[in-house]
Order: structure tokens, then C-alpha cells, then sequence
């Protein structure tokens, strides 16, 4: 079973802007390693990793998945294979935050939103540096106070410079990544306990 890894970011960028670059060298150098791609299926970033994840020579039908805000399956970007329309509007970001793996690229606010979510659901999160946007304000600093895992393990959102960086970040330390998200909890108690 291939990875699926999220890429994130801004919604809007021109194509010829440092995050649009980054985007299709990142979406291209996921794909190359055997990664699928998903993102939010609209413009900016989105459409940037995905067209580089097409632009791929290991490209197979089905690399790219968008996840719609929207009913409306025809709002994708042209190089989405699977369009998932949820029609749950911003709900839909963790949807996206829920990939075993999310790659920020800059990005605002909803941006922003996703890396938290993939944070509090024990996802790993890649922020590309020296980008316009929240990835660059986040990479190698830790979202919460929270520590997810045992055995000296120290989880962070990983900053990197380039594809290749992102690519070797996930080689490395994808593998510590097994625990998932059981619920909010206190101390390590579920909700309906600690309300009692």
C-alpha cells in the first residue's frame, strides 16, 4: 500500500511564486518515492503539488487525490485522478490533516488550522522553510506542550529547505509514527470518564 502524504498551503499563489515552485518539486519528488499525493483539490499550492505529482515518471493513475470544501466535484483543480466533494467547508482540513504525513507549504490561516490538527491527531508534519507563509513560522518548533511519544522519541514539526530534504525527513523518521488519535483526552483519560 502506497503512503498517502497531504500537502497544504496556500490557496491562492502565482505560478511562478517560490511556494508554487516548492509545491510541484515537492508533489514531483513524493511521487518519484512512492507516495500519493492529496490536498485540498482547489488552487495555489494544492494544484501546484498535484500538477507535480503528475509531472512524475512513477505517476500511475490515482497518485492524486482532492479533498473538496464543496459539493461540487467540478470546483478540483485538473490534476486531481479522485475528487472526494465532502461539502463540509473548513471541516474538510481534517480530513486533510488526517494523511499519515502533511507537508506545509507557507499558507495562512487554514494552513495554520491543518498543521494543528495533524499535530493533536499524532500525524508527522514537514513545514518547508524560507517560504511566504506559516510553514516557515513553525518548522522545527513543536505545536503543543504535549508529548505524544515514549522512548526518547522527540516529536516536532521538521523544517526543510527543499523537496529532497522532505523526502529524507519522511525516510528517516516516518517510522516513529505509529500511535493515533483515540480521542480527546485528560491525562490520558477519555472525555466520558473524566465527566463522571
Amino acid at each position: 500500500m502506497r503512503t498517502i502524504v497531504s500537502v497544504v498551503g496556500n490557496g491562492v499563489c502565482d505560478d511562478d511564486s517560490k511556494n508554487a515552485k516548492m509545491a510541484f518539486e515537492v508533489g514531483k519528488a513524493l511521487v518519484d518515492n512512492g507516495y500519493r499525493v492529496m490536498t485540498g483539490g482547489l488552487n495555489g499550492v494544492m494544484k501546484h503539488a498535484l500538477r507535480g505529482a503528475k509531472a512524475s515518471k512513477k505517476y500511475k493513475e490515482g497518485d492524486t487525490i482532492a479533498v473538496l470544501p464543496m459539493y461540487d466535484e467540478t470546483e478540483a483543480n485538473e490534476y486531481a485522478d479522485i475528487v472526494i466533494p465532502t461539502g463540509i467547508d473548513l471541516a474538510r482540513d481534517v480530513i486533510t490533516a488526517n494523511a499519515p504525513i502533511v507537508v506545509a507549504i507557507g499558507g495562512g490561516s487554514g494552513t495554520l488550522g491543518e498543521i494543528a490538527n495533524a499535530w493533536t491527531l499524532y500525524r508527522m508534519v514537514i513545514a518547508l522553510e524560507d517560504m511566504d507563509g506559516w510553514s516557515s513560522k513553525v518548522a522545527n518548533t513543536q505545536v503543543g506542550e504535549r508529548r505524544y511519544y515514549k522512548d526518547g522519541f522527540e516529536d516536532q514539526v521538521w523544517g526543510a529547505k527543499t523537496a529532497q530534504d522532505v523526502i529524507n525527513i519522511i525516510q528517516e523518521k516516518f517510522k516513529y509514527y505509529n500511535m493515533r488519535f483515540q480521542g480527546i483526552t485528560f491525562d490520558g483519560k477519555k472525555v466520558k470518564d473524566v465527566l463522571k
